[in-house]
């Protein structure tokens, strides 16, 4: 099957207007976005196979945030990754109105899945809550403590009020946002112990603990998943 043919203005404002701000992708996920979606589907190609140090040397970027961005991109639905070898990722690219976590009418307008214009009972619009600063007041700061319902984000403890911490799981020296999408509530320990370490293998190093069961440890990656792509909702008044 052959991909339709592209609109490459619509395609740019919806990356630039919707995709990006949306998913709230840091310049290392643009650059490494657009650089894959014009080697694979602009270009008429459904996959595409390509090492991490040769994006990285066209890019003018490090290995390091190079890979980070291709997980990123891959946890986010922007991507799928298909193969990861040492020869390199073998992906599928996403257009952003095929993207899970984003529905865009013909115009170009976006809309969040599930969720009308106004939001569904109790929350925010969609575009309200896509803005916020969840660390800004007190009460958007107990938000993201109720949506994980008393327990750690990362061990699942029960986590008491006076050893409880909001963490960014993409760190804010990565570019990590002050988004429902990015904090989670944890105990001082997790926080203390994670890091700056990619929230996926602070959660591998929790399990080798044995802090979780190979259940919960499936169970606490798929959560990380549907947070980036916004499925865990937050309910405040904004």
């Amino acid at each position: 099957m052959n991909p339709k043919k592209l609109n490459p203005r619509l395609l740019w404002m919806q990356f630039e207007d919707v995709l990006a701000p949306r998913l709230g992708l840091t310049v290392f996920d643009r650059a490494v976005y657009s650089h894959l979606l014009r080697h694979s589907l602009v270009v008429g190609k459904l996959r595409l196979q390509f090492s991490v140090m040769s994006v990285a040397a066209k890019l003018g970027l490090s290995n390091g945030p190079v890979r980070q961005a291709v997980r990123r991109l891959d946890e986010l639905g922007a991507l799928r990754l298909l193969e990861r070898s040492k020869t390199g990722h073998l992906v599928e690219m996403r257009l952003p109105e095929n993207i899970h976590a984003i529905r865009l009418h013909k115009n170009g307008a976006s809309m969040a899945v599930g969720v009308g214009a106004a939001g569904a009972a109790g929350e925010p619009p969609a575009s309200t809550l896509e803005t916020t600063d969840f660390l800004k007041t007190w009460a958007l700061r107990k938000a993201i403590h109720d949506r994980e319902r008393g327990a750690c984000f990362y061990c699942l403890r029960r986590t008491p009020a006076n050893v409880k911490c909001l963490d960014h799981v993409v760190p804010r020296a990565r570019f990590g946002r002050n988004s429902y999408r990015n904090l989670v509530s944890c105990c001082i320990e997790c926080n203390t112990r994670k890091g700056d370490r990619p929230a996926p293998d602070f959660l591998r190093t929790l399990y080798r603990l044995g802090r979780l069961t190979p259940a919960e440890l499936d169970a606490r990656l798929r959560a990380l998943k549907d947070l980036a792509a916004g499925k865990l909702r937050v309910v405040a008044g904004l």
